[in-house]
């Protein structure tokens, strides 16, 4: 398969206006693996979206206690080494003080990315590891406590495979389906039914290969062609790496708050350097040649017209 076979029909950039309108009333929550990935994936939606008065609440739900320090400015600091969850914890409440979102952290512990052939058991208690009504009861509460009209998650695939971003799409799965039913998940609320639910494509291959296009005619070395190109490899059995075979159905167009996500990515210090790929693009230019952020509407219980360029389609939020 080719990267043309899987990529999403240009959208003209003039007709994925900036949000306008006053979505005071509309409630997001958007749910995520671990501390970064709600500044990574989505942040800039999550700002446009709170400067129109919608309330966005992010679920974190493990301390990414066992993620790598991705940052030789941090490697160095001895209380990373001691502390990494508590230095996450901190990374996390900045990066939320910047995006102007609330924050809730679920409580379970991060899986780790097993490495190695065979796969190691993932450790005993993690997230991943636990059955799925078990690790998807606090989120239920907390979708019958704020009350969200849409939840942001992952793909089946997790956007990548780690087990924590599979497990987030399979428990962000089970509360859109279950937290609106009376007898489900018992002594965790009343009853709260999601209208929408949408999987990011921060990492689309559409959008890495604008960026890809825009380097290569600068002239400029582009990290994105070895990332297209290993997206697109097969091993010796034929066996391609797992991406997403997802079709863009939502465009937010949120180029005016490009630079609060990079503040916010920054905030991050131990999992995000300055020089990361995350900047080899200026907001500037990406404003001009991706001024948006992707999504997948996968389930709606409201009527909306497809492509959307905006969460609310369909729903009635000043109702409640």
């Amino acid at each position: 398969m080719t990267v043309a076979e899987i990529s999403t029909p240009a959208y003209d950039p003039a007709l994925v206006a900036p949000l306008k309108d006053d979505y005071t009333g509309l409630r997001i929550l958007a749910v995520h693996a671990h501390p970064d990935d709600e500044s990574s994936k989505g942040a800039a939606s999550m700002a446009a979206y709170v400067a129109r008065g919608a309330r966005v609440m992010v679920a974190s739900m493990t301390g990414g206690e066992r993620g790598d320090i991705l940052n030789a400015e941090v490697e160095s600091n001895p209380l990373a080494h001691r502390d990494l969850a508590g230095v996450r914890r901190a990374e996390m409440k900045q990066a939320a003080e910047v995006l102007g979102i609330e924050h809730r952290w679920i409580g379970f512990v991060d899986s780790g990315l097993p490495q190695g052939d065979p796969l190691p058991p993932l450790p005993f208690g993690s997230f991943a590891s636990l059955p799925l009504e078990q690790a998807a009861a606090p989120l239920i509460r907390l979708v019958r406590d704020f009350k969200p009209h849409l939840i942001l998650t992952y793909d089946e695939i997790g956007g990548y495979p780690h087990p924590d971003h599979i497990m987030t799409h399979r428990v962000s799965m089970e509360a859109f389906q279950k937290a609106g039913e009376p007898g489900a998940y018992p002594g965790t609320g009343q009853p709260w039914q999601v209208s929408k639910i949408y999987y990011d494509r921060a990492f689309s291959l559409d959008r890495m290969k604008a960026f890809n296009s825009y380097l290569e005619a600068e002239g400029l070395e582009s990290p994105f062609a070895q990332w297209i190109a290993m997206s697109l490899e097969e091993d010796a059995e034929g066996h391609r790496p797992p991406i997403s075979r997802h079709q863009t159905t939502t465009r937010i167009n949120c180029a005016d708050f490009f630079e609060k996500r990079d503040q916010a990515l920054l905030a991050h210090r131990s999992q995000v350097a300055p020089d990361s790929i995350f900047f080899v693009v200026s907001p500037e230019i990406q404003q001009k040649i991706w001024p948006f952020e992707d999504y997948v509407l996968a389930h709606s219980r409201v009527g909306t017209e497809l492509p959307e360029t905006c969460f609310a389609a369909g729903i009635d939020f000043t109702a409640s």
